[in-house]
C-alpha cells in the first residue's frame, strides 16, 4: 500500500522493493496506489489488516509530520504500526532566488533579522516536510519570515524561480539543475552531513545548526502486531533488497540516497519525530487541518 500517487518516489520506490522480492521469493506483490487525507487514507488499510505480513505500508516522513497535523489522521505511527525497515532518504537544501542579495547562511540571516516580516517563502502546501521545515528553522534561528503555501511542488518552485518568493527548502536533487543554471543559490543542506548530489555545499550541522536535521525517508511498515516470523522475514528481506547494487543505483538515478535502516532504527526514528514535529507545530501556532 502506498498511501500517495503514482510516480511519487515512495511509489517508485515501492514498486522496486516489491519487483525484487517477488524475484527473490517467487510471490508476487501488488501494488496498490491509496492518496488521499494527507496519507491518512493508505495508512488506515494498512493498520487494521490481519498482522500477518501480507499487507504492507510503504511511507516515511510524511507519516510522522501528518499525524501531528491532520485532524483527519486517525492513525498513530508509534502504536498502529510495526516497522520494518528503510532504504533510503532525500536531502532538502535551503535555497535562495537569484535576485536575494546572499550568497551563504550568515548573509541570508542577516538579511531576514535586518527586515523581520519582509520575506516570504514557499512550501508544496500547509503541512508538508518543507512547511514544518522551514517552521523549525525559524524556531531554531528567531527568524520571522512568511510562510506562502501553495497547492503542489510544481507551483512552489515556479514562483521561486520568478523570485514572488524569496527562498525555501527544496529537495537537492530537484534544486541541482536551477542551481547549476544560476536560477537558485543553494546555501546550506539541512541535516547532519553533506549531500551525494551535492558534495560541496555545507550541511547546516558544519555551519554550527546541528539540531536542524530532516529528510525524507522512505520505510516499510505493517500493521500493529504483526507476527514476529512476519517481522524477521520482511527485515531480512529489506535489508538483502537494499544492499543489491542495482538497487542502490536507481535510487540514485531517482535523486535518493541509499539508506538501510533496520527495524529498530526505523521505530526510533519514528518516535523521535513524531515528538518532534508535534512540539514544532506547537510552537509555531500551525493549526491542524
Amino acid at each position: 500500500m502506498v498511501p500517495y500517487t503514482a510516480g511519487s518516489g515512495f511509489d517508485t520506490t515501492a514498486r522496486m522493493i516489491g519487483q525484487k522480492f517477488s524475484e527473490r521469493s517467487g510471490q508476487p506483490v501488488v501494488v496498490d496506489n491509496k492518496p488521499g487525507a494527507s496519507g491518512a487514507l493508505g495508512a488506515e488499510v494498512v493498520a487494521t489488516a490481519p498482522p500477518d505480513g501480507y499487507t504492507l505500508l510503504l511511507t516515511g516522513t510524511p507519516l510522522t509530520v501528518s499525524a501531528s497535523l491532520s485532524k483527519t489522521f486517525r492513525v498513530n505511527p508509534v502504536t498502529d504500526l510495526t516497522p520494518l525497515g528503510n532504504v533510503a532518504t532525500s536531502g532538502l537544501a535551503l535555497v535562495v532566488t537569484q535576485s536575494f542579495p546572499a550568497t551563504s547562511l550568515e548573509e541570508l540571516l542577516a538579511q531576514v533579522r535586518a527586515r523581520p516580516g519582509h520575506f516570504n517563502y514557499s512550501s508544496p502546501g500547509s503541512g508538508t516536510l518543507q512547511h514544518v521545515g522551514m517552521e523549525l528553522f525559524k524556531l531554531q534561528l528567531g527568524l520571522d519570515v512568511v510562510h506562502v503555501p501553495y497547492r503542489g511542488a510544481a507551483s512552489a518552485l515556479t514562483d521561486l524561480l520568478t523570485g514572488q518568493v524569496q527562498f525555501t527548502f527544496l529537495p537537492v536533487h530537484s534544486a541541482r539543475p536551477h542551481v547549476q543554471s544560476g536560477k537558485l543559490r543553494m546555501l546550506a543542506v539541512a541535516g547532519s552531513k553533506r549531500s551525494i548530489f551535492a558534495p560541496e555545499v555545507a550541511s547546516l550541522a558544519e555551519l554550527g545548526y546541528p539540531s536542524i536535521d530532516f529528510e525524507l525517508w522512505y520505510g516499510l511498515f505493517g500493521p500493529a502486531n504483526l507476527a514476529p516470523p512476519a517481522v524477521q522475514l520482511w527485515e531480512q528481506e529489506l535489508a538483502a533488497i537494499a544492499a543489491m547494487p542495482d538497487v542502490k543505483e536507481s535510487l540514485e538515478r531517482q535523486g535518493m540516497a541509499p539508506a538501510y535502516w533496520d527495524a529498530q532504527t526505523t521505530g526510533a526514528r519514528v518516535r523521535a519525530e513524531v515528538a518532534r514535529w508535534r512540539e514544532v507545530v506547537d510552537k509555531a501556532g500551525i493549526k491542524p487541518e
